[in-house]
């Protein structure tokens, strides 16, 4: 029988995604959320993980950036996948190289626009309406040592009417992010 892979989840915010990749694999043979790594002590990811019976840490910018803090709580609880879920710290060198192609992030515009320090959220959105783009969408990607330039490896694309405005866009582009991210997140894990 193989083993099934453990996820740890980086979040900062509230934790939508988080919730859904968390309920996704709660009886999934292909995976389950060990962990939620947090480096905001009230964002409410945290709330959300402790009503799903899911380890939170909150962590601080030593134990990400100095300290091995983060990296010995990953090897004790044997995490084989790192999903970054709303998380806006640029992930350290040491543990992109422990975990070499085995961090995957969200982001909500189709790379390689609209990425990139400070592209997240409602900044995405505001920016992808103000350019009079007819399609946005998510991109899920490998992470490495810069924003949003790790290799792609799913996109889904939604329409963008005259109507839209950044939280009407907003919206399609979450449902996207439900519908798809956890499914690719099993399909790399099941390649792991």
């Amino acid at each position: 029988m193989l083993k099934i892979k453990n996820i740890a989840i980086f979040a900062s915010g509230a934790g939508s995604n988080a919730e859904n990749i968390i309920k996704y694999f709660e009886n999934n043979e292909n995976g389950k959320v060990k962990t939620l790594l947090c480096n905001v002590q009230n964002a409410y990811v945290v709330t959300r993980a402790d009503n799903l019976d899911i380890p939170c840490i909150i962590f601080s910018r030593d134990d990400f950036y100095i300290s091995n803090r983060i990296i010995d709580r990953l090897l004790h609880d044997e995490i084989d996948l790192i999903v970054l879920a709303g998380f806006l710290w640029l992930v350290p060198e040491k543990i992109i190289r422990l975990y070499n192609n085995r961090i995957i992030n969200i982001h909500p515009a189709l790379l390689p626009d609209y990425g990139g320090k400070g592209m997240y959220g409602d900044n995405v959105h505001k920016a992808v309406i103000a350019d009079c783009k007819k399609e946005s969408g998510i991109t899920v990607h490998y992470v490495n040592e810069t924003y949003d330039e790790g290799d792609i490896i799913f996109q889904a694309k939604c329409e963008i009417t005259a109507s839209d405005t950044a939280e009407t866009l907003a919206q399609k582009v979450h449902a996207l992010e439900y519908e798809h991210y956890p499914k690719v997140i099993e399909s790399v894990l099941m390649h792991l």
